[in-house]
């Protein structure tokens, strides 16, 4: 054991032995100094390299559907108004978006069209999604995956007198889908552009009012939003009333809606 120079002069060293006492104090305590420092860089490392791999983990298992990871087919719940519906659309059966969108994803998952012409989010709406059968059928089903896309009637001047509970009944939604037992993953969807006012819809209340309240609920709640509003502007083409798609542009939603769920 080294002991300090000043207890070295306690013992009755001489000043030759006080010197190499010193040197090796000086020494020993380098080194330790040095083997401390090479310990904290270790586990400071250490520390890096799990949070960098717990953040690789998060990405990894984020919110994309994996179908290796069910055990059965997964069951894809469309939530919706008459644009998931297909109203409007030239052999609606087999080209509304949930019907596209089930073939392109394949024999692993059942894709299920819960869409409801002139259906409102809003509780107090004029025709709320809440009151229809196809909500009570969509909850039955259990989905592994819920796409909501609801809010262009909504926008209504009837309905949109009762902005104010939009959050909060659109929360009360997918806190409702949540709760299932198969605790889906939830996807949001921008509503559609509105190319010309019709019913009362309008383009004003869905990029001021609607888009707004859908992107800080979302974000809030930590869940994804669909884009369907950029993926259909610049496309008047595929809306021949002017609110709904045809479909070409159901084609187009269900792309969309398929990358959103495959994390592509």
């Amino acid at each position: 054991m080294w002991l300090a120079p000043k207890q070295n002069q306690a013992l009755g060293q001489s000043p030759a032995q006080r010197r190499l006492a010193s040197r090796r104090w000086i020494a020993f305590h380098g080194a330790f100094r040095m083997r401390k420092g090479f310990f904290l860089q270790i586990t400071l490392l250490s520390m890096v390299t799990a949070v960098v791999g717990c953040s690789t983990f998060s990405r990894k298992s984020g919110q994309a559907v994996v179908p290796a990871e069910y055990g059965e087919t997964i069951r894809v719940a469309c939530v919706g108004d008459s644009i998931t519906y297909g109203s409007a659309i030239k052999d609606r059966m087999n080209n509304n978006y949930p019907v596209v969108l089930g073939r392109s994803l394949g024999e692993r998952f059942e894709v299920r069209n819960f869409g409801v012409s002139g259906a409102t989010l809003l509780k107090k709406g004029d025709y709320s999604y809440w009151e229809r059968p196809e909500f009570r059928a969509a909850t039955q089903f259990n989905p592994h995956v819920v796409v909501i896309k609801l809010g262009t009637n909504d926008t209504k001047p009837q309905n949109w007198k009762h902005a104010d509970n939009y959050t909060a009944d659109y929360e009360a939604m997918i806190d409702h889908f949540a709760a299932l037992p198969a605790k889906p993953k939830i996807w949001l969807c921008s509503p559609a552009p509105v190319y010309q006012t019709r019913w009362g819809i309008n383009e004003k209340s869905v990029v001021e009012g609607v888009i707004p309240n859908v992107r800080a609920l979302a974000k809030r709640k930590g869940l994804p939003v669909i884009d369907l509003y950029t993926a259909l502007s610049g496309k008047p083409e595929m809306f021949p009333d002017k609110i709904h798609p045809n479909a070409a542009g159901a084609k187009v939603m269900a792309e969309t809606v398929e990358a959103a769920i495959l994390g592509r």
